[in-house]
């Protein structure tokens, strides 16, 4: 067995699912990230809507076939075998670039935003997959380690996606060229990846694929109800999608209007969250001893709250009205205080989410697993999108983004307290994590 979970890296059966996994979500920011920044720093050109709003729209309507079609896509990836199931995700990516491109070569902000939501089904059809087939290809010991780096392989593949669709779409006079071109290279590649990925058995041929995606995802719901054990661990991985959700479709104005930044300074917002829950996931194997460790949980949102806290503060702190550049913000005590908090703020959730995936892949029933999955992602998606639409409530209501991260984590933490009171279990495995070895 492995000694490690890097080793992962030069096995057949981890590797090429690895690379599709981090393309896809490398393809995904790529294309969002350079839609938001050009947006955010070229309004005028594209739309006269108000740029907080639009953004906060954009990630909504991102992860909308999250809500629609998970349920849908658990069937699917529950009946048919996995291998050939991704290679065809990623010719429908490959199509999905295609027309955005027309979006991009014909100045339509529509036809871009109907990209979006395309490649949110994308991810959609893909998220059951990805989740139901560590656990057919690891031992229960290697679960730990292999989400931890399927956690780090989407959140560097997040992050270099969000750093160079922030950079490829300000290099004029090709900066939109240089996006079209690229998506498009990224999905062809994550196709050819996937090719190599190995024959991964249907888990439950007999299921039928039903017609009404709200009957089903009723009825998903419902079945994962059923294991109370289960269910508190898919509401609490849902809990941290709702926690970066607010976090992260700040960011844009955030490092704009707050922080007087140029669009590096979004991409230092950015890099430092995701390179921390990039790290805070690897740490997971270390810090449990490659077992199922729930103290993790507890102690990674007990972070969030901490750290969310510390960022109001520190924005709250940062005076400069100077337009600066990234390296002019990291030179200010208050821009090294806010790029720290979002790196711990990262690590936090990495080392929060990963033992909740093992949870959900250990206790659930291995035949419906990618049902328990897709309905995992249609709480994913109601938590999301209530953060959007909660974001432009608050935004609304006179809030400022600062004041927004301030409510959060005090949201944060009054359902750890209730996680406590509910499921006492959490707080016992943080004690005993605590306790010297």
């Amino acid at each position: 067995m492995p000694a490690n979970q890097f080793l992962l890296l030069l096995q057949k059966r981890f590797a090429p699912f690895f690379c599709a996994q981090f393309l896809g979500a490398f393809n995904d920011n790529l294309f969002k990230t350079a839609l938001v920044t050009i947006i955010t720093y070229d309004a005028a050109s594209w739309t006269d809507i108000n740029v907080g709003l639009l953004n906060n729209l954009i990630a909504g309507l991102f992860i909308l076939p999250f809500l629609l079609v998970s349920a849908t896509a658990g069937q699917i990836a529950d009946k048919f075998e996995k291998s050939q199931l991704v290679r065809l995700v990623k010719l429908l990516e490959i199509t999905i670039m295609l027309i955005a491109a027309i979006g991009w070569m014909t100045h339509s902000l529509w036809i871009l935003i109907f990209s979006i939501v395309a490649m949110g089904l994308h991810s959609t059809l893909f998220g059951p997959i990805k989740h139901a087939y560590l656990p057919q290809h690891l031992a229960q010991h290697e679960l730990v380690g292999g989400n931890g780096m399927v956690q780090m392989g989407t959140f560097v593949g997040i992050l270099t996606g969000q750093l160079s669709g922030a950079v490829l779409v300000t290099l004029q006079p090709n900066g939109i060229q240089l996006i079209m071109l690229s998506t498009l290279l990224v999905a062809v590649l994550g196709w050819l990846v996937s090719r190599a990925i190995p024959v991964t058995p249907a888990a439950d041929t007999s299921v039928i694929i039903g017609r009404n995606p709200f009957v089903e995802m009723v009825r998903n719901l419902r079945f994962a109800v059923k294991n109370r054990e289960v269910f508190t661990a898919m509401l609490a991985n849902s809990w941290f999608w709702f926690f970066g959700a607010m976090l992260l479709a700040q960011f844009p104005v955030f490092a704009r209007d707050i922080l007087h930044g140029e669009p590096s300074v979004f991409v230092v917002l950015l890099s430092a969250f995701s390179l921390g829950i990039g790290a805070g996931s690897l740490l997971c194997e270390k810090l449990s001893g490659r077992t199922l460790q729930l103290g993790l949980v507890s102690a990674g949102a007990i972070g969030l709250t901490m750290f969310g806290l510390d960022l109001y503060l520190a924005a709250s702190s940062y005076k400069s009205t100077v337009t600066v550049d990234a390296w002019q913000f990291l030179l200010q005590d208050a821009g090294w205080r806010v790029t720290l908090d979002c790196a711990l703020l990262g690590a936090s959730g990495g080392i929060y989410v990963v033992p909740l995936f093992a949870l959900i892949q250990t206790k659930a029933d291995r035949a419906y697993l990618s049902r328990i999955i897709g309905g995992m992602n249609i709480l994913n998606a109601l938590f999301m999108v209530v953060a959007a639409l909660l974001a432009m409530l608050l935004l609304q209501a006179g809030l400022s983004v600062p004041e927004l991260f301030l409510v959060t984590a005090l949201m944060n933490a009054a359902l750890l307290v209730l996680l406590f009171l509910k499921q006492p279990i959490y707080f016992s495995a943080l004690l005993n994590w605590l306790k010297p070895q």
